[in-house]
């Protein structure tokens, strides 16, 4: 049988976490991202654990073992369990009974087929026991392999059990598949037809997945199918991703690593802060950059007013929309003006200006310092 040797699986916690379930008689294996990214040679997610063990017995066993348990979704099977200071998410195996959109009427039980049964993708619902031998029940590893990302049974079936699970498939999709692959048509025709769900969905859960979706590497090809089958506008109004591309190359050729925020200001959405709930900081910085990106400041003065992280962005977002790309040394310009203070201050006016005309003779040197390259020191621009 398929093996996986992986550090997280040989560390102590998890080792004895397993131990301890399998002590008491039951099973119990690592599942989901852990695996999954281990797999596929990336940074392991949090380790989560299936059981046959009921929750209040994998919190007894835990406790009498000395580990802490909390009872954080003990209503639907899970529980954490803090192993030397090591959380582990442990739940028990679930099969379905009736669903109902995000809700669904589950019950436990004894068999890992059940549990893999009504997991969302194939690559999701590869098992690993303590040894490292790998169970797959539902034929996960050869996708995993492939970088292909499938639901498992039936997408239709799948995405009614949770809308979310459209925008999810995307998401997994530019985070882990093989962009030369392109998509699974039945999962793509599956989302396409059930996009109306997304409706029903909670800004929350929507803005949630946004943001992963947009910090991955390069999200150009799954935003762009998204948009050509309907299904961006359907949770971003107003959104366009022809800019998308563009930025993305600009990043990787300034070394810039990715941001959702400048992505979804190219994408330029109708009031994104209502559609994906984003913080009172989040929607200040985005407004900002939009404005930045659309204004007339050079490089320098947007790093002097933005900083270097927000000057660079207002730059490489206004180049994607532009379609040009920055001047040579326009980046290192933005560097230079993030590094300058403004020489005049409020009291080397107050004897010739009081009140909002002292605000505005300050503003007014205040310019014409970043015009002349900062060149100007505290004598010139006073006199």
């Amino acid at each position: 049988m398929d093996r996986l040797d992986a550090d997280w699986l040989r560390a102590a916690e998890t080792r004895n976490l397993l131990a301890c379930l399998a002590d008491a008689g039951h099973v119990a294996y690592a599942v989901g991202g852990c695996v999954r990214n281990s797999l596929l040679g990336l940074p392991p997610a949090d380790v989560d654990v299936a059981t046959d063990a009921r929750p209040e017995e994998v919190m007894a066993l835990a406790e009498a073992a000395g580990a802490k348990s909390i009872p954080t979704g003990i209503d639907h099977g899970s529980v954490t369990v803090v192993w030397s200071g090591t959380p582990f998410d442990v739940t028990t195996f679930r099969r379905d009974v009736r669903t109902h959109g995000r809700r669904a009427e589950v019950r436990y039980s004894d068999r890992m087929e059940d549990d893999a049964a009504r997991r969302d993708f194939t690559m999701n619902a590869i098992y690993v026991d303590a040894d490292g031998t790998i169970h797959d029940p539902v034929g996960g590893l050869p996708d995993v392999r492939a970088r292909r990302l499938r639901f498992v049974g039936d997408p239709a079936t799948r995405i009614r059990e949770d809308y979310l699970r459209i925008l999810r498939f995307f998401r997994f999709h530019a985070l882990y598949a093989d962009p030369a692959g392109g998509f699974d048509p039945d999962a793509l025709s599956a989302c396409v037809e059930g996009v109306d769900g997304i409706d029903g969905l909670s800004r929350e859960r929507i803005g949630a997945e946004t943001r992963k979706l947009l910090s991955a590497r390069d999200p150009t090809q799954t935003v762009e199918a998204m948009e050509k089958a309907g299904i961006l506008i359907r949770f971003l109004p107003g959104a366009d991703a022809s800019g998308l591309g563009r930025l993305a190359h600009l990043e990787r050729l300034s070394g810039t690593p990715p941001g959702w925020i400048r992505r979804l200001a190219v994408l330029g959405p109708e009031s994104p802060g209502k559609t994906l709930r984003l913080s009172r900081k989040e929607a200040t910085e985005y407004a900002g950059l939009r404005a930045a990106a659309s204004s007339a400041m050079e490089p320098r003065e947007l790093g002097y007013r933005l900083g270097a992280l927000g000057g660079r962005d207002a730059l490489l977002v206004r180049a994607a929309l532009s379609g040009k790309e920055p001047s040579p040394g326009a980046l290192d310009a933005v560097d230079r003006g993030a590094d300058r203070n403004f020489p005049v201050a409020a009291k080397d006016l107050i004897h010739r200006h009081s009140g909002p005309e002292l605000g505005a003779k300050l503003a007014e040197l205040e310019q014409r310092w970043i015009d002349s390259d900062f060149q100007l020191d505290r004598d010139g621009l006073v006199g």
